[in-house]
């Protein structure tokens, strides 16, 4: 995979967009926020193989060489503080999109971050917003992680019930078709916020619609139904006392039994 394979699939990204790759890094969301002063807005950094990939709430993410694609986009958003969130769910619909698109395999929305494809997890996005002393965004780091084929030997143990991937065996030559997939997919959405009705792809996309999970904000958990997502693509949920709340923030944990609140 070279920058050149991507750069000829790209659409309706913008002119300024700069695409590198390199065999490995720690991170690439920590790569380009260390780097990001003397960056465009735009850079786009992918590495082959992460050593510390990292996942939100402090999680690491599994980067091994040839079986994914570990991505970060560099963004200098002029949306409001509230319109930032919209972010992380116009990347989870562009993965989406990509996924479907490139390999013909239909992909979910797992609140707030995930996307998952044959029921299980096979993307994880985190989007890192960094101001500047005076309290102004600067900029915001977008990192995108799919797992496309499985790593030889298998994941990691503490890893089997959880992650998947899009394929059941490698096609390394697709990896430049998914990475000019979910950047031009991503664009289009991104260049159009907060206008574009994101909402209108986001919902049928969204998992455990009805079904009962576990609200975890910090040590705080409760239990509620799933109603589905409102307009700015956060998720409604019913707790037993009968009260719901739109959620911008946290995660949810499906329950053994699903079923109603």
């Amino acid at each position: 995979m070279t920058e050149s394979d991507i750069l000829s699939l790209l659409r309706g990204t913008p002119p300024g967009l700069t695409v590198r790759v390199v065999d490995e890094c720690d991170s690439t969301n920590t790569a380009l926020k260390r780097d990001a002063a003397e960056l465009p807005a735009d850079s786009v950094l992918i590495a082959k193989r992460q050593t510390g990939g990292r996942g939100r709430l402090g999680r690491s993410f599994y980067s091994p060489e040839g079986t994914g694609l570990y991505m970060s986009v560099l963004l200098r958003p002029s949306l409001s503080a509230g319109d930032m969130t919209l972010i992380t769910p116009a990347a989870a619909v562009a993965v989406c999109r990509a996924i479907e698109s490139v390999y013909g395999v239909e992909a979910k929305i797992k609140w707030v971050n995930d996307v998952y494809a044959h029921g299980k997890k096979v993307c994880g996005i985190l989007t890192e917003a960094v101001f500047s002393p005076g309290g102004a965004l600067s900029h915001a780091v977008l990192g995108i992680g799919v797992n496309v084929s499985p790593p030889p030997g298998g994941f990691p143990a503490e890893l089997t019930h959880i992650a998947g991937t899009v394929l059941d065996a490698p096609r390394p030559r697709s990896l430049p078709a998914l990475a000019a997939g979910i950047l031009s997919e991503f664009y289009t959405v991104y260049d159009s916020l907060p206008g574009y009705d994101l909402a209108s792809e986001y919902a049928p996309r969204l998992m455990y619609v009805k079904d009962t999970v576990d609200v975890r904000r910090g040590d705080e958990v409760r239990r509620a139904q799933v109603l589905g997502s409102d307009g700015r693509c956060r998720l409604l949920v019913r707790y037993p006392d009968g009260g719901t709340e739109a959620l911008s923030g946290g995660e949810i944990t499906i329950r053994p039994t699903g079923g109603k609140v």
